[in-house]
């Protein structure tokens, strides 16, 4: 889907540039660009579709029915599911969370499709096929959607709305006060537009420069830190390592299609299976650049809660990977 994207990033980087394939630089400068372009485009998309959604999404009858209705947890695992079938990075995904909270739906159960949408996906699924086996995909697929519902749960029981930033507070206001004018006036989708558009130019403004931040980082440690430099920490001899896997992976940043080639590296050099998939799952779900763009919703509390939530529950994934596989 965006070739034309990466095309366009190899030829700015090493034909205008003139930089060389595999030079640090070269390979930071190619990330920003590629995963700048890629972020602001979805962004662009996701916002406008979902201020359209927005516009007509029965606000106070969704919040009814969640409060009267005990659907047992099928919600979060339905927000899971949802986060399967969309394949975006843990970036691309914060705008349809931004969009989920403006239509009144829980934290928990957005945070559900938050966790799952970068780890589990079709293009991820088939690449783990390939490389592991069918067997390793099923057990990996169930326990990133469990992942996403279990942790979707915990922190809904947290209630953490109040940890919303303000400028994510007064969104949700904005929602609720265009809908009320929707409805009051019965608007048509036409005049409905120029309200739609002033939200979304404002959303855009608001975190577009953090997404630039956060890829900026995203870029160099992609460009700058070796893969060799984790491979000493996570040894089937050292008992910490899963959780060290896990944090260590953090700072980084990637899609699941991206990190697999270098899983399989470190499977092949004897890494255990488990702890692998730790650190994928600790590239991919978590990130510093998914933070950044995270601090324009949540507060730093909020944002630290919902980290050690997930980073706790990929910890005892991998353990129990190592176990199982």
């Amino acid at each position: 889907m965006f070739d034309w994207v990466q095309n366009i990033a190899n030829w700015f980087v090493y034909d205008v540039l003139n930089l060389s394939k595999g030079q640090h630089l070269a390979e930071a400068l190619n990330f920003f660009i590629y995963d700048t372009t890629k972020i602001l485009i979805l962004l662009f998309i996701v916002i406008f579709f979902m201020g359209i959604v927005n516009s007509y999404f029965p606000i106070d009858k969704v919040k009814n029915y969640l409060s009267r209705n005990k659907l047992f947890g099928l919600e979060y695992l339905m927000a899971s599911l949802f986060g399967v079938v969309t394949p975006f990075c843990s970036c691309s995904s914060v705008p349809l969370f931004i969009g989920f909270v403006k239509g009144g739906i829980p934290l928990g159960v957005t945070f559900s499709f938050l966790i799952t949408s970068p780890l589990v996906n079709e293009v991820a699924m088939g690449l783990f096929i390939g490389l592991f086996g069918i067997k390793t995909t099923i057990i990996y697929v169930i326990s990133g959607v469990l992942l996403g519902t279990i942790s979707g749960v915990i922190l809904q029981k947290l209630k953490l709305e109040g940890y919303l930033t303000p400028w994510a507070k007064e969104i949700l206001v904005n929602a609720q006060r265009d809908q009320d004018l929707f409805q009051a006036e019965n608007q048509t989708f036409k005049q409905r537009l120029p309200i739609i558009w002033v939200e979304v130019v404002k959303i855009l403004k608001g975190i577009i420069p953090y997404v630039l931040v956060g890829i900026a980082i995203g870029g160099l440690i992609h460009g700058y830190i070796p893969e060799g430099f984790f491979e000493k920490y996570m040894n089937k001899d050292n008992l910490f390592a899963v959780p060290v896997a896990t944090i260590l992976a953090v700072p980084m940043y990637s899609n699941a299609s991206g990190i697999l080639p270098i899983v399989q590296v470190l499977v092949d050099k004897g890494i255990p299976l488990g702890t692998a998939i730790a650190f994928m799952m600790g590239v991919v779900g978590l990130s510093l650049p998914e933070a950044m763009l995270l601090k324009k919703v949540m507060t730093l509390k909020l944002i630290a809660i919902f980290f050690g939530v997930v980073t706790l529950c990929i910890i005892i994934s991998g353990y129990l990977f190592n176990v199982i596989l």
